[in-house]
């Protein structure tokens, strides 16, 4: 186990987190450098930080676990520059960073020397962004500067009895408290911020790491997210056409051996996003979800179907994270056009665009399958054809185009009586809205069974391998 200053929940952490007698601690005789206010007469072994390297399933990775027994785990100078050196090194050897943060924010002795060190580490992360995968656990207090730590990483986990997210803690909200509304919550922030995939005990945490970790490639130049696949390729699924509504489920049936991992699973739940496995290969899929089924098979929540500000905006992250990671997309489309409500007004617009651009933008093979309503804006910006889908499937039951056809047929046949509405309905949606007729106009290239639905979309991953594609040279975007 190295030279681990002291036996304690930040080392404790590691241990479970990594392969036995894997972790080999880094800077374990750094204390802090401060004398200001008697600092000198305080003892501050590793500087509150735990810092080192281990394997998880034999893949390297980068951890620093914070001491929260040491100056109750207070961010000074050389805290800081712990986490910062294990960032360089995890950047040379391509290997991804663990961050098990429990931490009482910023030491008031240290000043500026903190806020410097802590600062560089915002770059540290900022330049490992898109490069290495970063994942946060947060088991204690994470708040003020901490708390762009996991916003700054791809994947972030809260312990639900002790872990506490926050900006400003709620008791220094105006007019909100923390027996009004505990906004630092695992369950609030899970389920309002956007910035938490899982909530759990530290066992279940840490567990979903070492999966994360398995699932995922080391860096963006390794292929390396590999798993062997004893699943049958052209296995049916059968009946999923009765999960079209919890899509959840439906990528479960489709991946090999039903793995399935759901991330920022609290947080618009209309989007589901998550890796599956085709083939072995580590897939990103993204789906509309209308409904949530729990375990019981009973409906925990429900949704219009319509593309909402939030799930576009998760959907979006999660697009962005896989083209950074050479990892290919999957879509289940099924929605119905925009949310309609003031704040949809407000985001809609926006986040809408950036999914778009993300899809648009991300140049790993991207596949696409309608199991049910694609209509308006908001199929196109679903990974649609138009905007650079590789393939696009449709089950035979799907309705692509503008809208409903009644609906159409009442615009266009203002004031006719009901007969004429009924025939004119009836002929839009075999001329404008049926798979056939997207298929004629080649925005679906193939009309798919859905129990068919592994057996497609593997080959079409498989054909879709060697994919190259450019895009305009420029500095970057600015969506």
């Amino acid at each position: 186990m190295g030279n681990m200053a002291t036996k304690s929940a930040a080392s404790d952490r590691i241990i479970s987190l990594l392969d036995a007698g894997s972790f080999v601690e880094i800077g374990g005789a750094v204390t802090a450098r401060s004398t200001d206010f008697n600092m000198q007469e305080k003892e501050t072994p590793a500087d509150g930080v735990i810092t080192g390297y281990g394997v998880i399933d034999g893949n390297l990775v980068y951890v620093y676990s914070q001491d929260a027994s040491v100056l109750n785990g207070a961010v000074g100078e050389m805290h800081a520059r712990k986490i910062a050196n294990i960032y360089d090194m995890a950047m040379k050897m391509g290997a991804p960073v663990i961050g098990l943060v429990d931490c009482a924010g910023f030491r008031l002795q240290e000043a500026t020397d903190a806020l410097n060190a802590f600062g560089n580490l915002y770059l540290k992360q900022t330049m490992a962004s898109g490069v290495i995968p970063q994942i946060t656990a947060i088991f204690g207090t994470c708040g003020g500067g901490l708390s762009v730590v996991p916003a700054l990483t791809d994947f972030t986990f809260m312990e639900t009895s002790k872990a506490r997210l926050f900006v400003n803690s709620p008791n220094a909200i105006p007019g909100s408290s923390m027996a009004k509304l505990d906004t630092s919550s695992p369950e609030y922030q899970s389920k309002e911020s956007g910035l938490v995939d899982g909530i759990g005990s530290e066992d279940e945490i840490l567990s979903e790491i070492r999966s994360l970790v398995c699932i995922l490639p080391g860096n963006n130049e390794e292929n390396s997210s590999y798993d062997e696949c004893t699943d049958d390729l052209n296995r049916l699924c059968d009946s999923i056409e009765n999960a079209a509504e919890d899509t959840a489920i439906a990528l479960a049936m489709i991946s090999d051996s039903s793995v399935f991992f759901e991330t920022k699973r609290g947080y618009a739940k209309d989007m589901v996003t998550g890796f599956i496995r085709l083939n072995g290969m580590t897939v990103g899929a993204v789906a509309n979800r209308s409904k949530v089924y729990n375990e019981e098979a009973e409906i925990e929540a429900e949704f219009d179907g319509s593309l909402s500000a939030d799930g576009a905006k998760k959907a979006s992250e999660f697009v962005k994270f896989c083209d950074a990671f050479n990892i290919p997309v999957l879509t289940l489309t099924n929605v119905t056009g925009f949310g309609a409500g003031e704040y949809e007004e407000k985001n809609l617009a926006k986040e809408t665009a950036r999914l778009t651009y993300a899809f648009a933008d991300a140049t790993v093979p991207k596949v696409n399958v309608v199991i049910g309503k694609a209509f308006g804006s908001a199929y196109i910006a679903m990974n649609s054809k138009a905007v650079g889908a590789d393939m696009v499937y449709a089950w035979p039951s799907a309705q692509i185009g503008m809208m409903e056809a009644d609906l159409a047929a009442k615009i266009m046949y203002a004031g006719a009586d009901a007969a004429t509405l009924k025939e004119k309905a009836a002929e839009y949606k075999e001329l404008q809205s049926s798979p056939l007729s997207a298929a004629r106009r080649g925005y679906v290239d193939s009309i798919i069974e859905p129990d068919q639905t592994r057996k497609y979309v593997i080959g079409a991953f498989e054909m879709l391998f060697t994919k190259r594609e450019d895009r305009p040279v420029k500095k970057h975007g600015s969506v």
